[in-house]
């Protein structure tokens, strides 16, 4: 396997190139000075990508990301990618290293040598174009979307094995023969958005074929196969409050007459905060489950890390290891914060002496233990797998005895190893909970400052989310903003802001879109949009060509009062 070449200038390395495009990102990002921290760290990852050979898949996501940048696509890397300070200058990632506490052995390791693999999130609705877009860089030939193989579980066997042999479902031969088919490939389904792309043909080094949708190729292997086989693979996937975000600051650009974009949203406002903290957060990025509301009123994030644990911390993880509770005690002053030594509390301070996130107990095994940071890797990756698999007895007995050789007594190791376990494969990585906390904020702040675009956003980004439209828009008005229905003679396809009765961001209305209409196909609504200016329902019936069933539709919406 070889990586693509075309991300490469005449007469550049993919070294030399990766570190130029870095140099220049981190002057954008930093217009007054690169911090003596985030260059060393920046410095250290480049040696490290260097001597693993990875600049060309830096250099590969790098042109895809600023593609989609460059046409007005919302983009954001997240996972474990957002732990490098390199991803952060060069567009992929948003999570400054300045702001954070990276450990980039979580996402690049020497002692792993795997790949790198990046996550990185898309607008929903156009995530086809940035697909289309690696086809034809790279051509089908040598671009392919990975596969996953679907296996049996019980009742999918016990399905397939009783239409085959048309027994009983009670059979002690059906029961016996379900158990040995449990776990086997049954089917292959397309990958959500893992790309292969290669510098030869693809069909020389795995099998590919056509997909069930036009234009695309997959290869025949499942994900994990292709990462042990060590090919490229960057995760395109969709993520609908990205397509909803992009749309609320459209609207707010029209309103100030002039672009708002993503970095001009004031950090750390107290109103958004104080909403926040009341569970005020129908349609906000992440924070709007009800087990998420419930923790809001308690935990009362109050800055942009408090987020950040708030993502984290309402996870399987955390609660199973018995972190949550002895967490908000500490936060809320009933219980005491102790550290064992000073290089614990630099790994826990930020937490309460609480180690909440996957980096944490990586940073713990290398501080209190002896851990290397490939150890630490290693560790995690156990940690991941021991319910299925086993395998973390050798790392319980170095934890220990590094501890221990350390000065820890045997009560704190053994503690340490209990949360370890209560982790199990549900830990949440302090990187990619960032990376969501920043939506999570923005989200909040639009809905906050700007509710009537933030909800017209939310309604023509559907389907996405917990609520809805017809929760977002009671809860909208709730907050005062005046919605408008659906008219024939007045809306668009999509919901459309209009000017209110006040004079400030609050009082603006959203007027419904045609596609609110149920039932309403889009060529017929586009067909109205078109036949304007009109005078009466028979004319715009002619005019827009709309049949028995479009006009029983927007009967049934009250669309045609205003030409009643």
């Amino acid at each position: 396997y070889e990586y693509p070449e075309e991300v490469v200038p005449a007469g550049a390395t993919p070294d030399s190139w990766l570190r130029q495009l870095t140099a220049q990102g981190l002057a954008r990002r930093y217009a007054a000075g690169v911090a003596d921290k985030v260059q060393a760290q920046v410095e250290h990852e480049l040696q490290l990508i260097a001597e693993m050979a990875y600049a060309p898949y830096f250099l590969t996501v790098h042109d895809i990301v600023a593609w989609a940048r460059g046409r007005g696509i919302l983009c954001q890397g997240r996972g474990s990618a957002a732990n490098s300070a390199v991803c952060y200058a060069l567009f992929i990632t948003e999570v400054d290293p300045a702001r954070a506490s990276m450990l980039f052995e979580r996402f690049i390791s020497k002692e792993r040598n795997e790949p790198p693999d990046i996550d990185v999130d898309f607008e929903h609705e156009r995530r086809e174009e940035v697909i289309q877009y690696v086809y034809a860089k790279y051509g089908r030939e040598r671009a392919a979307l990975a596969a996953t193989v679907i296996c049996y579980r019980s009742k999918s066997a016990l399905r397939d094995i009783g239409r085959a042999l048309e027994t009983d479902a009670k059979s002690p031969q059906l029961l016996a023969l379900a158990g040995e088919l449990t776990g086997f490939p049954r089917h292959l389904s397309q990958h959500v958005g893992g790309f292969v792309i290669s510098r030869g043909p693809l069909a020389e080094l795995v099998p590919v074929e056509n997909a069930a949708m036009p234009e695309r190729t997959v290869i025949q292997w499942d994900k994990d196969d292709l990462e042990a086989l060590g090919l490229l693979k960057v995760d395109v996937l969709a993520l609908g409050m990205l397509t909803a975000i992009r749309r609320a600051l459209c609207f707010v650009s029209e309103e100030k007459n002039k672009p708002f974009e993503l970095s001009d949203i004031p950090r750390e406002d107290p109103a958004v905060y104080a909403m926040i903290q009341q569970a005020d957060t129908v349609g906000v990025f992440q924070i709007e489950s009800r087990a998420q509301m419930s923790m809001l009123p308690r935990l009362k994030p109050a800055n942009f890390y408090d987020l950040v644990i708030e993502v984290a911390i309402v996870r399987p993880g955390p609660i199973q290891g018995g972190m949550v509770h002895p967490y908000l005690r500490r936060r809320q002053g009933l219980e005491p914060v102790s550290y064992p030594s000073k290089a614990v509390q630099a790994v826990l301070e930020r937490t309460l002496g609480i180690p909440i996130f996957q980096e944490q107990v990586m940073q713990l095994a290398m501080a209190a233990a002896g851990f290397s940071p490939g150890e630490a890797d290693q560790l995690r990756r156990a940690m991941a797998a021991w319910k299925k698999k086993g395998g973390l007895e050798p790392f319980e007995e170095k934890l220990k005895r590094g501890m221990q050789g350390n000065g820890y007594t045997p009560g704190f190791a053994a503690s340490i190893y209990r949360q370890i376990l209560g982790f199990g494969d549900y830990g949440f990585p302090e990187s990619h909970s960032a990376s969501f906390a920043l939506l999570v904020y923005c989200s909040a702040w639009l809905k906050c400052r700007y509710p009537a675009a933030f909800l017209a956003a939310l309604l023509n980004s559907q389907p996405m989310g917990f609520y809805s439209p017809s929760q977002l828009i009671q809860d909208a008005r709730r907050h005062g903003v005046e919605v408008r229905p659906a008219d024939a003679a007045l809306s668009q396809w999509d919901c459309s802001m209009e000017n209110g009765a006040g004079n400030d961001a609050k009082s603006s209305a959203v007027r419904l879109g045609l596609r609110m209409v149920g039932g309403l196909a889009r060529a017929a609504a586009t067909r109205l949009v078109a036949s304007r200016p009109h005078a009466s329902v028979e004319s715009l019936a002619r005019r827009a060509e709309l049949n028995r069933k479009d006009l029983k539709c927007l009967v049934a919406a009250g669309a045609l009062q205003s030409l009643a």
